[in-house]
């Protein structure tokens, strides 16, 4: 077995972001290579709004920038070049009728990740289970990633590892470890979405428990003081 393998494109990281790429670049006609070290593509889609795959809004872009709380400008070329009407036309183009629900929600109509899943695999790429340990750059010029099993050698790579919020399914931070390597400035990850704890026992009690429409306020200093809702 050779110790290199050559594409046009090398893509780490096999989830949402890795996988929609692969796909478009394959259409393109392109050679692609997905790096995904657990092996099993979209893993965090599969299990993603309780397993039926909130994939977008039915929104115009203006709306989703301003739903966007920090520095939605970053966001406005990604959106100008794919529109969540995009979006929702390519997934239908490629065997996925989506339905909307409240809050202009856009869900597959089977209500299955798995069917979004699907569309994703079908894009002929190169799927290899192996990790990135560095990516190659010569001359100011990216040409491949060095991996733990083999090099890869690519004109481009992409790289989209997801954050750190998961790591049973491959977000382990790894991406920020690249990316510094490359000399990009890394800013220190914050936790989102978490847990809050409580002292009484009524949060635990109503485990699984859904309500609509609720709002939460703490209170500790005027400071630090802050309210969540929710209209779920």
């Amino acid at each position: 077995m050779s110790d290199r393998m050559n594409s046009d494109a090398v893509i780490i990281g096999g989830g949402a972001a890795g996988m929609f790429a692969a796909t478009r670049l394959s259409e393109m006609g392109l050679h692609v290579t997905v790096l995904e070290p657990t092996g099993q593509t979209l893993r965090k889609l599969r299990i993603s709004g309780k397993g039926r795959c909130n994939l977008t809004n039915n929104c115009s872009v203006e709306q989703v920038m301003k739903n966007v709380i920090r520095n939605p400008k970053f966001l406005y070329s990604a959106l100008d070049n794919l529109s969540p009407q995009d979006t929702m036309a390519w997934f239908e183009s490629h065997g996925v009728p989506l339905k909307t629900e409240r809050g202009g929600r856009v869900f597959p109509q089977s209500d299955k990740a798995s069917d979004v899943a699907a569309a994703l695999e079908k894009s002929g790429a190169k799927i290899v289970k192996d990790r990135a340990i560095k990516i190659i750059a010569e001359n100011g010029a990216v040409t491949g990633v060095l991996g733990e099993k083999r090099e890869y050698k690519a004109s481009a790579v992409i790289l989209a590892t997801g954050g750190k919020s998961y790591p049973k399914t491959g977000s382990t931070g790894d991406g920020y470890r690249l990316a510094g390597d490359l000399g990009h400035t890394i800013s220190e990850p914050k936790a989102s979405l978490v847990p809050i704890e409580t002292r009484e026992r009524f949060s635990e009690e109503s485990y699984g428990f859904t309500v609509k429409n609720v709002t939460l306020s703490l209170y500790g200093s005027k400071k630090n003081r802050f309210t969540l809702s929710s209209a779920r």
